[in-house]
């Protein structure tokens, strides 16, 4: 009988979804903080929207400038472990059989089961390398074009997210009705966004939805909070 072939299905982005998540979400609660902590000492949008769009500058190239360096640091840390275990394969190759053997052990094999492989290994370098970084020090080689692809995408959506909470206030000349418009959207955009989150991870998405609501419109109402008293 003729048989259906299995394909597996993997979800594969998940850094580019966490600094979407990352950017999106330091959007949407940092702008509407400052915004609504200044509605109480303004009362016309304008000197808001200024204010709104410099901050949505400054931390969209903050936030960028993060994601660079963090990913940046991770590929240094990969390179230098990288070089010490091709010295240690190279220069302790009884140690490194040894740890290979312990981590198959992990894995509920026994020394004799795993004798072949830890024999195999020993006899090509580079793949014993690439065991050791990925098994033993639980590192995957990361995209050269990380740092500067994690950059762009952070900051793009933290200025996706910005504009969203501080949208009423270009539409709207009076500050308070711009600010209750802005909490209405804010939460909106946050559920929109959560849902959207957990079709792409593969969580619920209606307990994404609103998991992602509760946690930051929490967020927001915290850093609203900060903003008014020092306002």
């Amino acid at each position: 009988m003729p048989q259906t072939p299995h394909v597996e299905r993997h979800f594969t982005a998940g850094e580019r979804v966490r600094d979407v998540v990352i950017g999106m979400s330091d959007g949407l609660t940092v702008p509407f903080a400052l915004a609504a902590g200044l509605s109480g000492a303004v009362s016309t949008s304008s000197i808001i929207v200024t204010a709104g769009l410099a901050e949505i500058a400054a931390g969209s190239i903050a936030m960028g400038l993060g994601g660079y360096l963090a990913a940046r640091s991770d590929a240094e840390h990969y390179a230098s472990e990288r070089v010490r275990e091709e010295t240690e394969v190279r220069e302790k190759p009884a140690v490194e059989a040894d740890e290979v053997t312990e981590v198959f052990r992990s894995y509920g094999l026994s020394a004799e089961e795993s004798a072949p492989v830890v024999e195999a290994l020993r006899k090509r370098p580079e793949a014993w390398v690439e065991f050791m970084m990925r098994f033993e020090l639980g590192l995957e080689k990361p995209d050269p074009q990380r740092a500067l692809t994690s950059a762009l995408t952070i900051a793009g959506a933290y200025i996706a997210g910005g504009f969203i909470p501080l949208a009423p206030y270009l539409f709207l000349p009076t500050a308070p009705t711009a600010l209750s418009f802005s909490v209405v959207v804010t939460l909106v955009a946050l559920t929109a966004f959560g849902y959207v989150k957990g079709q792409f991870t593969g969580a619920a998405p209606v307990r994404s939805a609103l998991q992602t609501a509760l946690i930051g419109g929490l967020a927001a109402a915290a850093a609203f909070g900060i903003a008014r008293a020092i306002a």
